[in-house]
């Protein structure tokens, strides 16, 4: 075999491995595009449905049995209609809730420490911090003890195997 010859079946395997590689190419392009229009097609379905919910959730409910509740005898007063979602609050009511909620969170960390801090907890805390204390020192104790019976029965039987070696 000349140098032409060796020269022309390396171009031939170039070309083949360019062949190869770009049908692996195309074929990883088109598995990646069906992946994509599936997921295009799952992101439509879960836009509708969640369009169908928003839908379903505007949609005034209509009662088909009506409730009576008895307020008062010989009044007959109209009920007060119900505000919408886009009903306003003034600043004054905003701020009055907004401290509310301040204050009931407040008093409510302020129980907890003071529950948290009360004698009978630490006490309780103390006593099972002792147990716990006790429960891990027997147990490091039964562990160094059964440690010491496996180091011996392993020196023993050392022991025993020199012995009936010679």
């Amino acid at each position: 075999m000349n140098e032409d010859q060796s020269v022309w079946l390396a171009v031939g395997g170039l070309a083949v491995l360019c062949l190869v590689l770009l049908f692996t190419t195309v074929q990883a392009r088109r598995a990646w595009a069906r992946e994509r229009a599936g997921a295009h097609a799952d992101v439509a379905d879960l836009r509708a449905r969640l369009e169908e919910l928003e839908h379903e959730r505007r949609a005034p409910t209509v009662a088909t049995e009506a409730e009576f509740v008895i307020t008062g005898l010989g009044s007959e007063a109209e009920p007060e209609p119900e505000p919408g979602p886009a009903a306003a609050v003034d600043g004054a009511a905003f701020a009055d809730t907004v401290l509310r909620e301040t204050v009931v969170k407040a008093a409510s960390l302020a129980h907890g420490v003071r529950r948290g801090l009360a004698p009978a907890t630490r006490n309780r805390i103390r006593f099972e911090m002792k147990q716990e204390v006790r429960r891990a020192r027997r147990q490091r104790r039964a562990d160094l003890k059964q440690a010491q019976r496996d180091l011996h029965a392993r020196q023993r039987a050392m022991f025993t195997e020199e012995a009936e070696a010679p």
